[in-house]
């Protein structure tokens, strides 16, 4: 494929139980960049999220890449770069380290309380968009089945494990964070070395996807 050669690929992953059509808004310049969506893929029996982030590099078929992760994704991307050279990593609405996880989340894993939380999210539509959103969909639900559709018990057993017993101690220090100010799912995500967005939720990027479609490339070419 010769016309590839002298494109960088953009990988984007998206948050827990959501789709890659987060990303329908994220528009890059084509000349200079093509875009790949990831997708979750049910995980293994007792997979760790490392041994997972090894499988899902499978995905990626050049070299050199972008790897952007949002949310829960952003956790795994930090994971996928410990197996694939990364031009450029960039980590949106997540977590540097365990270290930032909300009390909320810090309680099930002390409590263990997220053996028995995935099954009640899948009854309550409600109660998984505002963990994996951010916020309630009670007028949204179009809004939820259009993202939100990874509903699967395994997968939701799975990924409410691996987010709060994730274990990285340190931020990685070859990733560009970015985070809103407004982000309700993880509030304690803007300190340190990370660029903030002034008003931005835990879903900017689908509703402030102008300032990643303009700000990206600058930050890739940095």
């Amino acid at each position: 494929m010769i016309e590839n050669q002298n494109l960088t690929h953009v990988y984007l992953m998206p948050g827990m139980a959501a789709n890659p059509s987060i990303f329908e808004y994220i528009k890059l310049p084509e000349d200079k960049y093509k875009i790949h969506w990831l997708e979750w893929q049910m995980p293994l029996k007792g997979e760790t999220l490392s041994d997972y982030a090894k499988r899902m590099c499978e995905f990626i078929e050049y070299e050199d890449i972008v790897l952007l992760g949002v949310s829960f994704g952003g956790m795994l991307v930090q994971e996928m770069s410990k197996f694939i050279k990364v031009k450029k990593l960039f980590v949106v609405s997540s977590i540097k380290s365990h270290h930032e996880l909300p009390k909320r989340l810090k309680f099930l894993k002390h409590t263990k309380a997220y053996k028995v939380l995935p099954t009640r999210l899948v009854a309550n539509i409600d109660l998984l968009a505002k963990y994996a959103l951010g916020e309630t969909i009670k007028k949204r639900v179009d809004l939820y089945k259009k993202y939100l559709s990874v509903s699967d018990t395994a997968y939701l057993d799975w990924a409410i494990k691996e987010i709060v017993c994730w274990e990285q101690e340190e931020p990685n220090p070859d990733a560009i964070y970015i985070h809103g100010d407004k982000d309700v799912v993880f509030p304690h995500s803007c300190t340190g070395n990370c660029i903030i967005l002034k008003g931005g939720t835990h879903i900017m990027i689908i509703n402030k996807y102008k300032w990643f479609n303009e700000n990206l490339p600058k930050l890739i070419e940095s």
